[in-house]
């Protein structure tokens, strides 16, 4: 049975506006400024996957950044610092401007633009984002079952979101990326299957520990699967070799195939192996907060100078969220008291 929250919600409600706050621990040193940032281009999604949201009608956020207040953002996030830039959602593809996007965040010269994407409109938008200057694509698939992917999603269409990873291989993306939450007692028992799948299709498969944040604390005691019980289950399948990251990529560790070193999996904890200590990231939120941290609702709020055209103004707020970034010596992100109450969807995951 898929973990499916209470969907009865019938009143739409404004999401939490993110503000400025300072409850955890900060760093002291200056450090270098943010190389990484992701974007909530969007906190609009046409699914409700259980672990995200509470439900279809959980409301929306007042105040989301227009294209060319997200432009100024942009812009200054370049003049801070920031070489890598992935968009996230919500969804990414439901803004109606995102190929526009794409091509705007392109002509800045960003070292590595990325999109993490369910892929539902990934077939009609792959060539165009390819030729707008997108370099990689993540997609999140949980499972290759298409009744247990319209129960985890609410709704969502496996067909499609398959169409959307075949068309983003033909425009050329690569590598292409699979995300998969994996929920004890929902799917499991389909590591072997998406993995093999995802090898055949020359695919990066990913496996995420379900963290206890927003959604995902009220899954997390009976639905948690760590990423050792994970590689233990696609042993046969994995060189016996130490996992390790791609440097400056991000928190997964990645262990070759077997039959294939040119093929890997990648394995991302957050639960039960915390990584702040080697986090480099700034979030965006889809109304233009600057957040340090994933994990609480501290944060910078750059929108009104972004509206306002005032890149500036930005750059210096950039510099005071990054003060506020949490030592990760001392704090171990989604596993603290405040995830609980952070939306996923308003800032991008």
């Amino acid at each position: 049975m898929a973990v499916v929250n209470d969907p009865t919600v019938e009143k739409r409600r404004s999401l939490p506006m993110l503000g400025v706050r300072s409850l955890v621990p900060t760093r002291v040193s200056a450090g270098p400024p943010p190389r990484s940032v992701r974007v909530s281009v969007t906190d609009r999604c046409d699914f409700a996957c259980t672990y995200c949201r509470p439900s279809r009608n959980d409301g929306y956020a007042d105040g989301r950044l227009m294209t060319p207040a997200w432009k100024t953002m942009f812009e200054a996030l370049r003049r801070a610092g920031v070489r890598r830039v992935r968009l996230t959602g919500g969804e990414p593809l439901v803004h109606p401007e995102i190929v526009a996007i794409v091509a705007h965040l392109s002509s800045l010269g960003f070292e590595d633009l990325a999109l993490t994407t369910n892929a539902s409109q990934l077939a009609r938008l792959a060539r165009p984002l390819r030729d707008a200057g997108l370099h990689r694509v993540n997609v999140s698939i949980d499972t290759l079952d298409p009744v247990r992917f319209r129960e985890v999603t609410r709704g969502g269409d496996l067909d499609a979101v398959l169409a959307g990873i075949d068309a983003a291989i033909e425009a050329g993306f690569s590598p292409i990326k699979l995300n998969t939450v994996v929920l004890r007692g929902v799917n499991e028992n389909e590591l072997e299957r998406i993995l093999l799948w995802a090898w055949e299709k020359r695919l990066l498969p990913r496996f995420l520990e379900v963290m206890p944040i927003a959604e995902g604390a009220k899954l997390v005691a009976d639905h948690l699967v760590t990423a050792a019980e994970m590689r233990r289950a696609l042993d046969a399948h994995l060189l016996p070799e130490e996992a390790v990251t791609d440097p400056g990529l991000g928190p997964a560790k990645y262990v070759h195939a077997r039959h294939d070193p040119a093929l890997r999996v990648g394995f991302i904890t957050g639960t039960s192996d915390t990584f702040c200590e080697t986090c480099d990231r700034l979030r965006v939120s889809s109304t233009g907060v600057l957040r340090p941290c994933l994990a609480t609702d501290d944060g910078v709020d750059a929108g009104a100078p972004a509206r306002a055209g005032d890149a500036e103004a930005i750059v210096e707020q950039i510099g005071l969220a990054w003060s506020m970034k949490p030592d990760g010596t001392i704090w171990k992100g989604c596993t603290e008291e405040t995830a609980a109450g952070v939306s996923m969807r308003a800032i991008g995951g």
